[in-house]
């Protein structure tokens, strides 16, 4: 399947393609899970997850974000049923959900509330900030979700006076959690 193409700007940065790469990893999308994207913004998990799952719920608050989406989407394959639900989070979540992302920290402790609830199997955060992050390793602890916690850092080489050097990208924190726990290692 040909790389994401994301033409359609959302005003709000993508997940990256080496973020997104750990992340739909850690999420482990099979063809008979239905995916949950809270917050889509662009619709690059949305694209990723379409491509693995059967199908997929993609939830923007921001109208044009979720129009961005939907462009974004138009102009990659993919064989999922996809949802597009403006709502902010945790109104509009499914209840059958087998696996969620939460690309944004706007009500995540009521969309993990959700997802416990609905014995979502498999829900991964991404978070940039520091003090975000520790908040969300709390919250999922509490939960008994907490699996792992990864920081990763991406740098991408660029010519500099006819050597490369590397520009780096902001760090982001990836929390994994699991219904059945597993706890950190």
């Amino acid at each position: 399947m040909p790389q994401v193409a994301l033409p359609h700007d959302a005003k709000a940065g993508p997940t990256k393609a080496e973020i997104r790469g750990v992340t739909l990893r850690k999420l482990d999308l099979q063809p008979a899970d239905h995916f949950v994207d809270v917050g889509s913004c662009t619709g690059a998990v949305t694209v990723e997850a379409a491509r693995r799952a059967g199908r997929v719920t993609a939830i923007e608050r921001k109208p044009d974000r979720l129009a961005v989406t939907r462009k974004n989407l138009a102009a990659n394959e993919y064989d999922a049923e996809v949802s597009l639900r403006e709502a902010e989070a945790p109104a509009g979540l499914p209840d059958d959900a087998d696996a969620m992302f939460l690309g944004g920290s706007r009500n995540f402790e009521a969309v993990l509330d959700h997802a416990v609830a609905t014995d979502v199997d498999r829900v991964v955060m991404n978070v940039s900030r520091v003090e975000v992050a520790g908040r969300a390793v709390d919250a999922f602890r509490d939960r008994d979700l907490l699996s792992e916690v990864l920081q990763i850092q991406v740098n991408h080489g660029y010519e500099l006076a006819g050597a490369t050097s590397f520009q780096a990208d902001n760090p982001v924190y990836v929390v994994v959690g699991r219904r059945d726990g597993g706890g950190l290692a």
